[in-house]
């Protein structure tokens, strides 16, 4: 999984039968830091995410795939969580 920011939404209408009734998001891969890394990538959203919400991307397609269980989607990645804090530790056991 991977870390990023929704950006903005894809509007179709025309698309393949399998996205029927699912929302696309574009995601900004992000690092710990919330620092952008990489290039936008079209997700499926399955948490009802929104611009800004700072999200958890699952980027392998047969595992997208198996949560919309639908073998046959196109999906290759998907938004599966909205996250609501990111507490990092530093190795002596602090909080940052």
């Amino acid at each position: 999984m991977i870390l990023g920011r929704v950006t903005g939404s894809v509007h179709a209408t025309v698309k393949n039968p399998h996205l029927d009734g699912h929302r696309l998001l574009v995601v900004k891969p992000v690092d710990l830091a919330g620092q952008p890394r990489g290039r936008p990538i079209v997700s499926v959203d399955r948490v009802d995410a929104g611009v800004g919400d700072l999200v958890l991307v699952c980027r392998e397609g047969s595992s997208a795939r198996f949560v919309l269980d639908d073998p046959d989607s196109p999906v290759q990645a998907m938004v599966l969580a909205v996250v609501d804090d990111l507490v990092l530790h530093d190795p002596d056991g602090k909080d940052r």
